[in-house]
Parts: C-alpha cells; structure tokens; sequence
C-alpha cells in the first residue's frame, strides 16, 4: 500500500468518492486522530552531532566527516525503526530530509514506514532559525520550500513539520511568529500535504505562562481564517497550566495537537502530557535518552519498549 497525496482542493474542499487512491488519505488522517504519538526523529544540521553524542557517539567517530555523521545518524534512525518496539503505539513519525531520501532495507524511509509500520511518515521543512528579536525566533527563509514539498509529495509523505521558537511575552514578536508559521501553512496545505505548525515555548522562559496565552489567542485568531474545511495540527511545548490548550485541541481546524518534551526528560514530560487530556505526544530527546550505540539487541530493545510505553500511556488521557 502506498500513501498518496491529493491537492488541497481535494484533500480539504471538494465532495468526493471514496475512488482507491484516495483510502490512503483517509487511512493516514484517521491514524493520526487516533491513539498512538508522534516520534520526533528529525535531528537536522547543528542537533546532530548532540543528538549522536547522547547515544553514546563522539565526534571524533567521524572526524569531521558529515557524510560520515549523517550516515551514522541514519543507522541509529534506522536501528529505531525496525526495531519490534516501534509499533502501532506510534501512529506518526517526523523526518529530517536525507533520512526522507535514504533507504531501510532496500526501501525509501517513508515507505518503510507506511507500508511495513503503518507509521504516517512527515517531513521537516524549515531551514532553521533567524536569531532573536523581539523575544521570538522567527524560522529562515525557506527558499526551497516548493522543491522540497514536491520531493516529499514523491516520496509519500503525508505532512510536514516545522519550528520556530518564542522566549518571552513580547505581543509583536508572537503574533509575527503565528503570522509566518500559518503563512507556510497555507503553501503547504496547498500542496496537499498536513502542515504542524510548531511555534515551540522555550521551557525556560521567565514568562511561560503569558507566553503561551498570547500565544494561544494568536493561533485562535488564524485558525479562524482557514477555509472551513481545512486542517492543520499544533505541536506545541506542555503548557503551565493543565488543560489551557483545550480550545486549539477543540478547535475544527485542527486535526491533533501534539506536544514538544521541550528539554524535560520523559518521565517529567510523560508527567505533564497526562495532565493535558487530548494532547498526545511528539516526542525527540526524551523518546531516546536512554538508547545507546553500545547497546545490545534485547538492552535496546528493551530501552525504547519502556520509553514508547510510557509515552504511550501518557498520550491516552
């Protein structure tokens, strides 16, 4: 079975037949708005090499090779994946763009994961962050976005992702930051694929809590603004207070909203996730804290079971 794409008018406006090609669709939506959580396996550009070194691989096992650093990037995404523990407890899982293009077993990652896992495989799109002003990180310009959202339409993905990042309660720098994510929303909704929008909350700021209220009011007020039929999904960092993101998770808008652990190890993101009721989780860091290169088959094994699991029972408030 391969997961197709249709344009948006298709995916989001028009009254259609349910004809073969379009199940897929159907199939990936419907896994995604039901139990299971996002695996954020993205690691991109500058988080490599930390991403490498917590799985127990120094620099120097490349030499500065970044060939040789993504490739080893991929081995360890790779030993992931085919793993027996990354299951149907994952319903979704988040690539960086040469993972998109390299193989598992003879098949482009994508594949593998629709076809052998029934994982609906997503694409991060964003080339990173500008620096801070008025206390947000707006993303680069994305130049290439077109390019890369047909090579992901080539590819069969379903969606794609990206992130931007506020760090204080500045009025203008969040209602900016909403502003651009659901500008490169609508392109990619246009294309036919499912948009996360990701303005992430950095964890440590003094003003989280304000931070996210004008964060959430911004988001409300686009949301309003995409056709009735359009969807998107939030991937947003554990709010302070319980509950607050009810209404974007309410919302017709929006598929799913899934959460960011943020920087918090995943026993206290698990906790936070269970006290926001549907909020399930997308989770990076704290997905593979405890997963090492020198591990044994049954010790990684048992690693990642334990860490899906806790995940998994968190996303199911």
């Amino acid at each position: 079975m391969t997961l197709r794409t249709l344009p948006a008018t298709v995916l989001y406006n028009s009254p259609i037949s349910m004809a073969l090609s379009d199940l897929d669709i159907v199939a990936a939506k419907k896994r995604i708005a039901g139990k299971g959580f996002i695996a954020a396996l993205d690691q991109s550009g500058g988080s490599t090499p930390k991403a490498l070194a917590a799985y127990g691989i120094e620099e120097s096992g490349w030499g500065g090779d970044k060939e040789k650093m993504f490739d080893l990037m991929h081995a360890m995404r790779t030993r992931i994946i085919v793993n027996r523990a990354f299951d149907r407890r994952i319903s979704g899982a988040i690539l960086f763009e040469k993972t998109m293009n390299s193989q598992i077993e003879g098949v482009f990652t994508a594949d593998y994961l629709w076809q052998k896992k029934q994982i609906v495989p997503f694409l991060k799109v964003d080339e990173g962050l500008e620096e801070e002003q008025n206390g947000v990180q707006l993303m680069k310009p994305m130049a290439g976005l077109e390019g890369r959202l047909k090579s992901a339409a080539s590819r069969n993905v379903f969606g794609t992702k990206m992130r931007s990042v506020v760090h204080s309660a500045n009025a203008a720098g969040i209602s900016a930051i909403v502003a651009q994510q659901f500008d490169a929303g609508k392109t990619i909704l246009e294309s036919g694929l499912m948009p996360i929008l990701e303005p992430e909350v950095n964890i440590k700021s003094p003003d989280k809590s304000a931070c996210e209220m004008l964060l959430r009011d911004a988001i409300i007020t686009h949301l309003d603004t995409l056709p009735k039929d359009a969807q998107i999904m939030l991937k947003l960092t554990l709010p302070s207070e319980p509950g607050f993101f009810a209404s974007l998770i309410q919302h017709p808008r929006v598929l799913r909203v899934v959460a960011l652990s943020g920087g918090y190890s995943c026993r206290d993101a698990n906790e936070k996730l269970a006290q926001n009721p549907g909020m399930t989780a997308s989770f990076s860091r704290a997905l593979v804290e405890d997963l090492r290169a020198n591990q044994s088959d049954e010790e990684f094994t048992a690693a990642l079971d334990a860490a899906i699991e806790s995940i998994y029972r968190a996303s199911l408030t």
